[in-house]
């Protein structure tokens, strides 16, 4: 089992998750690059909105987004979900983003590395 990093342009995959809040522009809702959109584990629309308004701060966005992914409710629920898939065999995680290194998923990864999912 494994854990990878894609943008939702590429490619699709077998084990892809889209872990965006919002649905990516230009995207058709049953275009098969999606895979599954478990948009509940991605950060708040809060937390979003503060990170683009300060997209230097990479470090500080990461530490406010593993407190919402370790607080009980529908992000961690979410992150349950993807440690259960991590488990079962390969997990893509998919997002929009143009740069993958400085958005939310290398959190996820972290986090899901902390749940035994490498």
């Amino acid at each position: 089992m494994t854990v990878s990093i894609a943008r939702v342009y590429d490619d699709p995959d077998d084990h892809r998750v889209f872990v965006d809040r919002l649905w990516p522009r230009g995207v058709h809702k049953d275009d098969p690059r999606i895979g599954r959109w478990l948009k509940e584990v991605a950060p708040s629309n809060d937390l979003r909105k503060w990170y683009h308004a300060h997209p230097d701060e990479y470090d500080a966005f990461s530490a406010r987004y593993r407190a919402e992914l370790d607080e009980p409710g529908p992000q961690a629920d979410a992150l349950a979900e993807l440690v259960r898939l991590g488990t079962d065999g390969d997990l893509e995680l998919a997002t929009a983003t143009k740069d993958p290194s400085t958005s939310h998923v290398p959190t996820i990864v972290a986090a899901l590395a902390d749940h035994g999912v490498r």
